[in-house]
């Protein structure tokens, strides 16, 4: 496999089009092209994001198992016992939560048909409606006409898993999403909520979802006090490995290339800086294929080193392009509108901090400064104003310095993150290899 790709490359038949249009919806098509294009037709499932807006779900759960398997294992406790429980999911979005939650609920289904015990009733509901949700979760509960002494459809059912339950009830699986909205606005309803599982005759298995991973510690302790205090499991952000791996394992599928490793590299880095939000990353790769379509149906000439119908694939600049117009950062523009020399200062610092190596001496970075220099036929500016543009960046905050005496011996160290560097150099063609 060659270090510049994912998966192994299959030579495709000419006269096909890119199907970006399956990335946006299923319904539109782009029109064909008078070019000859690349046929992506399976990146529509391959790259669809988290299972929603229609796309569809990954068939397996990939730097989540752990999660995955402490749900999944709560759930089949409740179940094994016949015994109501709590649970509350928290994380940011984009970290994977409903995606686990649909498998485990797939999972249970599957394993109550093996362990011949009876069907689990699933009831997913959004507390931002919680009212009208309740209702539904009482008609189900017991389907007769509400009763106008209870105060809410919460209390009646509170009331219901107060007294013993007929023989055939089921237990019933509640995963109760956006809990953020109770937390900030109704903590009582929430209260009420959670304490549907500690009733003696309770059938309910309570998974709350919510993301943002600092509101537990602001109603924990009054459930606790209730003696309903729920298991806890945080997903994190996803790391910049991880969504690589994701992003890797989703392409694996294609029979052909569709993106250079370090575009994906680029776009994991700079995601899992931002925010670590899957979606995030998922939604930036499809722009990025839409951008590729776009270079391609701008009928490159012989000398131009775009895309063609033999080369498709999504390159570092492409990919640029895409996290540009998803993240706008103040480091990126500052970088973009430098001075030549003072950006291949900041392209020599990124290649010599690679790795672990954190610093460098002034003549240590002048030493890379000059390669490129004259990898690039430019003249180079002399030490002395070398260091004066050292001085600027450290000025603008993108270099830093020590306080040693001679210049020379000065170190240095880079301020800003790899990824704002590429971000901001990967469009302009000069820096293109540089960045490699």
């Amino acid at each position: 496999m060659s270090h510049d790709t994912i998966s192994t490359p299959k030579k495709l038949k000419s006269r096909q089009r890119i199907a970006v249009s399956n990335l946006r919806t299923p319904d539109k098509e782009v029109k064909q092209d008078s070019h000859e294009n690349l046929a992506v037709d399976s990146l529509s499932d391959c790259l669809g994001s988290e299972s929603r807006g229609g796309t569809k779900a990954p068939s397996t759960i990939v730097c989540r198992e752990d999660e995955h398997r402490r749900v999944f294992e709560f759930v089949k406790g409740c179940l094994d016992q016949q015994k109501a429980g709590s649970l509350y999911i928290c994380g940011c979005p984009g970290t994977g939560k409903s995606l686990s939650i649909e498998k485990v609920v797939k999972q249970v289904g599957d394993w109550s048909k093996q362990a011949c015990l009876p069907p689990v009733d699933t009831l997913s509901v959004n507390c931002t409606s919680l009212i009208y949700s309740a209702r539904y979760i009482l008609e189900i509960v017991e389907p007769v006409k509400e009763d106008n002494c209870y105060s809410s459809p919460l209390h009646h059912l509170q009331s219901l898993f107060s007294q013993k339950q007929d023989s055939s009830s089921r237990m019933m699986l509640i995963i109760a999403d956006e809990m953020d909205f109770l937390i900030t606005k109704d903590r009582g309803v929430l209260h009420d909520l959670f304490m549907l599982t500690i009733f003696p005759f309770s059938t309910c298995i309570l998974i709350g979802v919510a993301n943002a991973i600092d509101l537990a510690d602001r109603f924990l302790p009054k459930l606790k006090s209730l003696n309903c205090k729920p298991m806890v499991i945080t997903f994190p952000a996803y790391s910049k490995d991880q969504i690589l791996r994701i992003l890797q394992e989703r392409l694996m599928v294609l029979p052909y290339v569709a993106f250079q490793s370090n575009a994906l590299e680029l776009c994991a880095r700079k995601v899992a800086a931002a925010s670590g939000d899957m979606r995030k990353a998922l939604s930036v790769c499809r722009s990025a294929i839409e951008i590729l379509e776009i270079d391609i149906r701008g009928s490159p000439g012989p000398e131009s080193q775009g895309p063609t119908p033999d080369n498709p694939v999504v390159r570092m600049d492409h990919m640029a392009a895409a996290l540009s117009k998803t993240f706008k950062s103040p480091v990126v523009d500052t970088i973009q509108t430098l001075p030549q020399h003072q950006q291949i200062i900041i392209c020599s610092a990124a290649k010599a901090f690679r790795g672990s190596k954190k610093d460098a001496t002034i003549g240590e970075l002048n030493k890379l400064y000059l390669e490129i220099c004259k990898s690039r036929v430019i003249s180079p500016a002399g030490i002395t104003e070398f260091t004066n543009m050292c001085m600027v960046l450290n000025d603008q905050g993108i270099l830093k310095f020590d306080q040693a005496r001679g210049n020379k011996l000065k170190r240095v160290c880079l301020r800003v993150d790899e990824s704002d560097i590429t971000f901001a150099l990967q469009g302009v063609r000069f820096f293109r290899n540089c960045l490699l």
